[in-house]
């Protein structure tokens, strides 16, 4: 079923009106970021770098991954604001001010500097203390080091972009634990998260593993969604958890950090970690890595999102309630009902709305 068999010309062109930059504008970011990484890695920076490090090992890698990740941003930063904080407010999405966006970025910078640093540490750390047999240690390592932050994630990073309390609402509480008992997997943490800060538009999501489980609404879904379609929103979303997508992803998550590790390992065979210029090296090697890991992230991805899809129908047993949630979930946040075949193997996470609404309409 096409796009135009389900949207108006109208609202088909305005999602692509809207995409259409921001597509050019990640491909334009992801140029500057390995184009920076490279320049230092190989280039003229790197030695310019290198003159302001100095002291102990440990305290060398902790300011590389500082400048670079400094340098990066900067070089990045207007781009950046233009997307996501101009372009943004341009369509109505943004709610915040330019002041509260760089605060946004500076402690993303902060966050990533601390986990690059640590992973970095223990990394080399490992080729330094163990010189032959390092990638035994530091393969399992590095999928130790993925698994824990995901346990972590929901208490440390995402509590320092947004504030979550619990679902107000008695009665829709009631009525959401309900629902996920009947999925099979109760919930005992709903909580709302204050996006509205930040832009106008909709989701939900689960994360954390084991004791650091939540469903998370946003509160703009919230004030705006009729209970039918959000029963649908929360019912996709114990899908995920029923089928326990994010312990298989986060499984998925640490086998990669395993195999970049024996990447790591070729790489630096012929530049030690002596080299001043290994931790960029690195940083660069991970960021290739992840670009060519994307293909099957988005396959996997968009399979378990159908799965959840299923799972909600199957649960709520209205598919007309669902198709109009998908509908009015693509119009609030302007997704993109026609997207280029290439594009969307490469970066989309989700089925576009046309295909999640023929596959409601399917299945009801």
């Amino acid at each position: 079923m096409k796009a135009s068999d389900l949207f108006a010309p109208e609202e088909i062109e305005r999602a692509r009106s809207y995409h259409r930059p921001l597509y050019r504008a990640l491909g334009l970011n992801l140029i500057l970021e390995l184009g920076v990484l490279a320049a230092i890695a190989f280039g003229p920076p790197g030695d310019w770098l290198a003159d302001a490090t100095g002291g102990s090992w440990w305290a060398r890698t902790i300011e590389w991954v500082a400048l670079v990740a400094g340098v990066e941003t900067l070089v990045r930063l207007p781009l950046s604001a233009w997307s996501g904080w101009l372009y943004e407010g341009r369509w109505g999405f943004s709610t915040q001010t330019l002041r509260g966006w760089f605060w946004d970025k500076v402690k993303g910078l902060v966050a990533g500097v601390a986990v690059s640093s640590l992973g970095l540490l223990l990394l080399l750390g490992a080729v330094r203390e163990w010189p032959g047999p390092w990638p035994a240690v530091a393969a399992p390592g590095a999928a130790l080091f993925v698994l824990v932050l995901s346990l972590l994630a929901p208490l440390l990073f995402e509590r320092l972009f947004n504030r979550f309390v619990p679902l107000p609402d008695a009665e829709l509480a009631g009525e959401l634990r309900e629902l996920s008992r009947q999925a099979g997997v109760p919930v005992r943490t709903i909580l709302v998260s204050d996006a509205s800060r930040r832009t106008r538009k909709h989701n939900a999501y689960v994360s954390g593993l084991g004791p650091t489980r939540r469903l998370v609404i946003f509160d703009t879904l919230l004030a705006d969604v009729p209970r039918e379609e959000l029963r649908g929103v929360v019912a996709h979303e114990l899908g995920h958890r029923r089928y326990r997508h994010m312990a298989f992803g986060t499984a998925l998550a640490m086998a990669g950090a395993a195999i970049a590790v024996l990447v790591v390992w070729g790489v630096l065979s012929w530049r030690g970690p002596d080299d001043p210029r290994a931790v960029p090296l690195v940083l660069l090697t991970f960021s290739v890595l992840e670009l060519a890991a994307l293909p099957f992230g988005s396959w996997v991805s968009r399979r378990w999102e159908r799965s959840a899809d299923r799972f909600a129908l199957e649960l709520t047993g209205d598919g007309a309630a669902l198709e109009q949630m998908h509908r009015r979930l693509a119009l609030a946040n302007l997704a993109d009902l026609d997207p280029p075949p290439l594009l969307y193997a490469l970066l989309f996470t989700h089925p576009t709305p046309p295909e999640r609404i023929a596959a409601a309409r399917m299945g009801s």
